[in-house]
């Protein structure tokens, strides 16, 4: 009698309540997929824009996907016969608790919004910081993510980010080249420099304006040292680097330009002194 009433009361309750469990069931997986599709969209499509770029689409598709999910939410438990002030009363509820719980997280979050709104770097600048260095490949809502020089993945979050001094090689146009040589105190140290200054002209890579100069900058324990200043687009700058560098050594020598280096002097055994 008892398995009866209990079959009774679930067919009862199944045909009172099954049809809107089912609705907000399919209403949940529908928002989620939606949710996903949404997000995706907005990344392809806001770089496409004059007002957005790649830095901001990741961050703007994450809020989108958040919010559709929240969304049908409320649109299920509304089905379920959920009145929507309590249904907000509760996500208040469950925010402030969560809040609390997770104040790293939402950290995070509010150095993001900073990142994006100061834009102290964007996607495919090179970073450095007490953090961490490397390429930026997307700024999300809780992290950073990046790739290293030789060609590592670092997940960092914002806040770690954004709490320290961030060094950025890309963000202006130009960067200055030095090139720092020692030349013997017996060497011309104006022929140094004309060699010097023709090697920085010669490069098509190299500004004109500030035009190259060659400086003193130390008179050391065994050599004059100079260096070479000169500046050229910053996408430019690492191969025109390493391009000085290379043909400056192979310009003094032409020249006969001496550079010093430490020597050391092995005596043979029979000529060491006694």
């Amino acid at each position: 009698m008892e398995i009866s009433q209990i079959a009774t009361s679930t067919v009862d309750w199944l045909n009172g309540y099954g049809m809107s469990i089912l609705t907000a069931f399919v209403v949940l997986i529908v928002g989620w997929f939606i949710a996903k599709w949404l997000a995706q969209l907005v990344v392809q499509l806001l770089p496409n824009t004059k007002a957005f770029d790649e830095t901001v689409a990741p961050m703007f598709g994450q809020l989108v996907r958040y919010g559709v999910i929240i969304t049908a939410l409320v649109i299920a438990l509304s089905g379920l016969g959920v009145q929507t002030a309590s249904i907000i009363a509760v996500i208040g509820a469950a925010g402030l608790a969560i809040a609390l719980a997770l104040q790293g997280t939402l950290s995070n979050i509010a150095a993001g919004v900073m990142i994006i709104w100061l834009r102290p770097f964007s996607v495919g600048d090179y970073i450095e910081s007490s953090a961490v260095n490397g390429t930026v490949k997307q700024v999300g809502l809780f992290a950073t993510q990046l790739r290293t020089i030789d060609g590592l993945y670092v997940f960092t979050p914002n806040a770690k980010i954004w709490d320290a001094t961030i060094i950025n090689y890309n963000k202006e146009m130009t960067r200055r080249i030095s090139f720092d040589v020692g030349i013997d105190y017996s060497a011309d140290i104006d022929l140094a420099r004309k060699v010097l200054l023709e090697v920085a002209t010669s490069d098509e890579r190299v500004l004109t304006t500030p035009e190259p100069v060659v400086y003193v900058m130390n008179l050391g324990a065994s050599s004059v040292d100079l260096q070479l200043r000169a500046w050229t687009r910053t996408a430019d700058h690492w191969e025109t680097r390493m391009a000085i560098n290379e043909a400056g050594k192979k310009a003094l020598d032409k020249a006969g330009v001496e550079i010093p280096f430490p020597h050391m002097r092995i005596l043979a055994p029979e000529l060491s002194p006694k």
